[in-house]
């Protein structure tokens, strides 16, 4: 807990710091899109977290949510009962951490964050009451990602073990999955997986459907623009009863041949 004022590297240090030790749970007020993800970080991290809640504007909580990496963990979070979020309609002058015996000024520098504090009992009680109030009448950020933890489980027992291990992959050499030139989306990344394991389009698509990362037809929009690009391929498989399915396919022998992280070099200097 910070009583004091205190500069560290990252404003994922002050928040650490600021969450160690608490009795209760803690209220982040008017976070920055950076400061949500560094605190999803310090909770991801943490051995025993305790239960914070985020009171954001909806602008930044969109942007953010739009990438799956982070997206996903936040559901994770909350389906632990380790975070709870809510949208601010009017948001304070400055990001605020508020805890049972302080209240912490966030402020990002260019090198550096730094926590100013106060532990005067009386501002420290009606600001938390403030906000305390604003939280109980505010509504739930809509989150529709699914937790990462369910997506891999689902992933393994449907798809396969070899396709779970590329997606895992996949996410970690990514900074971002966005699929907005900043990184792939959720969806590129089950069908570059499913081409690499030769698995039907229906297995994936229908997995992707069922667990919640998009629909049928996002799917098959997302496979026709990774075919014209050239990066995957299909062939029909028969089946007994009905129309033959695709199978997935990577594009070309450079694909085939690529690790994971050649693959998603090579996939994003397509796709530009």
């Amino acid at each position: 807990m910070i009583r004091s004022n205190t500069l560290e590297e990252s404003v994922g240090d002050v928040l650490a710091e600021g969450i160690s030790g608490i009795d209760n749970d803690a209220l982040v007020v008017n976070p920055s899109r950076n400061t949500i993800q560094e605190l999803v970080d310090v909770l991801r991290d943490h051995d025993d977290p305790p239960t914070v809640r985020v009171f954001a504007a909806e602008g930044p909580l969109k942007d953010l949510m739009d990438d799956f990496l982070i997206a996903s963990a936040v559901a994770d979070l909350i389906e632990s009962d380790v975070l709870a979020v809510r949208t601010l309609a009017t948001v304070p002058n400055s990001a605020l951490l508020l805890t049972d015996g302080s209240v912490v000024s966030l402020v990002e520098g260019i090198d550096h964050a730094a926590g100013l504090a106060t532990d005067d009992g009386d501002f420290v009680s009606s600001t938390f009451d403030h906000f305390e109030k604003r939280w109980a009448e505010a509504p739930a950020f809509s989150l529709r990602t699914p937790p990462l933890s369910q997506v891999m489980e689902t992933l393994e027992s449907d798809i396969g073990t070899a396709a779970a291990g590329d997606f895992s992959a996949i996410l970690d050499s990514l900074e971002t999955a966005r699929g907005d030139g900043d990184g792939l989306d959720e969806v590129t990344i089950s069908l570059l997986v499913a081409a690499r394991n030769g698995e039907l389009l229906y297995d994936i698509s229908k997995w992707g459907e069922d667990v919640g990362v998009a629909s049928k037809a996002t799917f098959s929009r997302t496979k026709t623009r990774l075919e014209d690009h050239g990066i995957i391929d299909t062939e029909k498989v028969p089946i007994d009863v009905g129309r033959p399915r695709l199978r997935l396919l990577l594009g070309d022998e450079r694909l085939e041949e690529a690790s994971v992280d050649e693959l998603v070099d090579e996939t994003q200097e397509l796709l530009a």
